[in-house]
């Protein structure tokens, strides 16, 4: 390898080894990996810009904005509240119920959202029922990670393949929707067996919950309105944008706009709640792997892989459903599935069909996201608050939990992609 190859690949392991370690903020880690790739000369100044993906950037942004207008009609406030009289206040329902609103929202929306969502909504909850929430809160953290498994927008990596192979919003649920729903039932019984024991509570707690009214959560009925309707027309414009020549990214800004033009709500407070660090880390990362595809990294691996695989297609999908796994367990999956992309397409270029490894990375780093705490963001956040509102969950006591039904989910995966891709 030439000396551009190895200064690449040292940029490139110190900003991975930065995001794991969280010395430094993981954005800022990422946009020095990108301006240290420009002054040492590994991409042209004048090239940064043709190395970012737009579309997945320009979706993100649009679901941020239309998501921040629509929690202020109070809707999800609503379905929680909705959800735990409709369980009558049974416990275990609740959980169930709880797990699924978030995987079927983690589908439609984004998982981060979701959880930041449904998060608070949690606790309310079972604060009046008195009990323990970590089971709901280990419970919505896998829910959402395999929820956002199924469509094109549930997960930032499914985001990043869609733009990169060319699929849509339909193509992920035709292909991913049917073993997704498997692997939620599964894991959603698997887990009421286990927390059974500490979901025990009392009738008069029961009694508190239906007492609520789910309607006085609703605070802004006109916006509610819009919202619904804005968000029926951007699930249609996904389903249907690659039939009609429109991006992605155009579909959710477009609907962002709209939302902010009929919601009137402060415009201003809407583009604050978008998470910019998310953005500029997304923006940093692409021109860093781009740095490594410029370098022949990409092309030198996926190679390898071809030679190591001997070109056999069951192989490599379960090669690369497993890596993309385990990976995405203890490191963030995005970095890898952004350095996974080029290496596909490359492979692609050699004659070899690589769509059954499109959904072979998309299962592999979804749903090992469920591994460990670290493994996604959504896992993180509804961790931290957990922790601000005291019940801390440790690393150690979801691991216990989470890595052994990420690796039943993985199995399915391999089955599911065996019998029907290979």
């Amino acid at each position: 390898m030439t000396s551009s190859a190895w200064i690449a690949i040292i940029i490139f392991i110190i900003v991975l080894l930065c995001i794991i370690t969280e010395v430094i903020n993981r954005t800022l880690a990422a946009m020095a990996g990108a301006m240290a790739m420009v002054f040492l000369g590994i991409i042209d100044s004048e090239a940064v810009a043709s190395y970012i993906d737009f579309n997945t950037i320009g979706v993100l942004i649009g679901m941020m904005l239309l998501v921040s207008t629509v929690k202020k009609s109070g809707l999800f406030e609503f379905l929680a509240i909705y959800t735990a009289k409709l369980a009558k206040g049974g416990t275990g329902k609740i959980l169930i119920g709880f797990s699924i609103i978030t995987a079927v929202l983690s589908a439609i929306l984004d998982n981060v959202t979701t959880v930041l969502l449904i998060g608070p909504m949690t606790l309310v909850i079972t604060q009046i029922l008195q009990i323990n929430p970590v089971p709901f809160l280990i419970s919505e953290i896998l829910a959402s990670n395999i929820g956002g498994t199924s469509t094109l927008i549930g997960d930032p990596p499914n985001i990043m393949i869609g733009s990169a192979a060319g699929l849509g919003f339909s193509d992920f649920v035709i292909n991913l929707f049917p073993v997704i729903v498997v692997i939620l039932s599964i894991t959603l019984l698997i887990l009421y067996f286990l927390f059974r024991k500490s979901l025990a509570v009392d009738s008069s707690k029961k009694d508190a919950i239906m007492a609520l009214d789910p309607l006085k959560s609703i605070t802004d009925y006109p916006l509610l309105y819009k919202s619904l309707a804005v968000i029926f027309l951007v699930l249609i414009g996904f389903i249907f944008h690659d039939k009609i020549g429109v991006s992605s990214s155009i579909v959710a800004l477009t609907g962002a706009t709209i939302i902010l033009i009929i919601g009137k709500q402060n415009v201003e407070e809407i583009f604050h709640s978008v998470e910019w660090l998310t953005i500029g880390f997304f923006c940093a990362l692409f021109v860093i792997v781009g740095g490594l595809e410029e370098v022949g990294i990409i092309s030198l691996l996926a190679t390898y892989l071809m030679d190591a695989t001997a070109g056999n297609p069951t192989l490599m999908v379960i090669v690369i459903l497993w890596l993309a796994a385990i990976v995405s367990s203890f490191l963030d999956n995005i970095p890898f599935v952004a350095t996974l992309i080029p290496l596909i397409i490359t492979m692609g270029q050699n004659g070899i069909d690589i769509t059954p490894l499109w959904w072979a990375i998309s299962l592999g780093a979804c749903l090992g996201g469920n591994g460990t705490l670290i493994g996604a963001s959504a896992n993180l956040v509804l961790a931290n608050i957990g922790t601000r509102n005291g019940h801390k969950i440790s690393f150690g006591y979801y691991f216990k939990y989470g890595f052994p039904l990420m690796l039943i989910s993985i199995v399915i995966s391999m089955i599911y992609l065996l019998l029907f891709y290979v």
